[in-house]
């Protein structure tokens, strides 16, 4: 979840459902509210290295958080922000719980669009009861669902002056390789936002997190090794979801009766199940992994990958185009942020 601009006061909430209604007072309240209880259990990261009772993992992983920061700002030219120099237990297995939908026959993003924020393909909610509830209703709708907990947001900045994003405990235990991805993933979107662009922001956070990574672990060849075994699964995944996208919307384009169509995709989803349990069972050496995301795959789980993935490539081009050089990728990003959505989808994909 990324909200562009979560407010932090009551009063702005309310100045706001003026202008939305009140289902955005009842929105941004629940946001408002679940953002502020995270910031009063955010503890200076400085504090718990100096404390004695800091369990030694969580310390561990503090320090490596406070490196991962740091090289983020010196060597990828991310914001030298407040963000993540604070750490927030939580009483809960995820930051926030997404929610995403999609037609039957579509997998193009159900977006809400809310004043200042803009439009967005997803709704983020910190009980994750809410979320539920309004899955439900969107499946009232004949709409296609997912529902999946996020393990951490990005404000964008706007919350520097209430000590940035913490540091949470529904991250801060993963391997070196995945925190490093984390970290540099949530930076990333303080660098550059284009608004009503989810695949740009999206695919431009996942581009830095993979450059990212890599510059990271160049010089730690333990941790890069186990990085390289995950980075594999993960490309053997994009492609899977890839394909299963091409082979969907190939179908959906396709003038056909609601009957003949259902029975159709009907089919290609028990293909691609078995294509996904062939590859866990022959390179993926039994790893199950992705077995949840396979077993609640739909049209929602396709549309929210490709905001992920679409542009990377692009953005990876981008990169090597300037040189490698993150201050000069940066500028560029943000100059393509500002330009009008199509401008800026042609310019990208234009890159060589």
């Amino acid at each position: 979840m990324r909200l562009r601009r979560l407010l932090a006061a009551a009063s702005a909430t309310t100045a706001l459902a003026l202008l939305g209604g009140c289902s955005t007072l009842a929105y941004y309240a629940q946001a408002v509210h679940g953002h502020l209880d995270l910031l009063a259990r955010a503890q200076p990261v400085q504090e718990l290295l100096a404390a004695p009772t800091t369990p030694p993992r969580l310390r561990q992983q503090l320090q490596l958080a406070q490196q991962l920061r740091r090289f983020a700002v010196d060597e990828l030219k991310l914001p030298d922000a407040r963000s993540y120099t604070r750490y927030a237990e939580l009483p809960r297995a995820a930051a926030v719980w997404n929610v995403v939908a999609a037609p039957e026959f579509s997998l193009v993003l159900r977006t809400w669009c809310f004043p200042l924020m803009g439009c967005v393909g997803y709704r983020g909610y910190f009980d994750r009861a809410d979320a539920q509830a309004l899955a439900t209703e969107l499946r009232g709708q004949g709409l296609e669902v997912l529902v999946y907990g996020v393990p951490a947001y990005s404000t964008l900045g706007w919350t520097e002056w209430l000590g940035g994003d913490p540091l949470l405990s529904t991250f801060i235990d993963w391997p070196e390789a995945e925190l490093a991805r984390l970290v540099f993933h949530e930076l990333a979107h303080q660098a550059a936002y284009a608004a009503d662009d989810t695949s740009f922001n999206e695919s431009f956070a996942t581009a830095v997190e993979r450059l990212g990574s890599r510059a990271w672990l160049a010089a730690r060849p333990g941790a890069r090794q186990q990085a390289e075994r995950a980075d594999a699964r993960r490309a053997d995944w994009r492609a899977l979801m890839q394909r299963q996208r091409e082979r969907l919307q190939a179908l959906y384009d396709e003038p056909l009766d609601v009957a003949t169509r259902r029975v159709r995709k009907a089919a290609l989803m028990d293909a691609w199940r078995a294509e996904y349990e062939a590859m866990k069972r022959g390179r993926w050496e039994g790893y199950v992994g992705y077995d949840a995301q396979v077993a609640r795959a739909n049209n929602a789980a396709f549309g929210v990958q490709a905001a992920y993935d679409e542009l990377v490539p692009a953005l990876e081009r981008l990169f090597a185009r300037e040189g490698g050089d993150w201050s000069r990728f940066l500028a560029e990003v943000r100059r393509l942020a500002a330009l009008p959505a199509a401008e800026r989808r042609a310019a990208l994909l234009a890159t060589s």
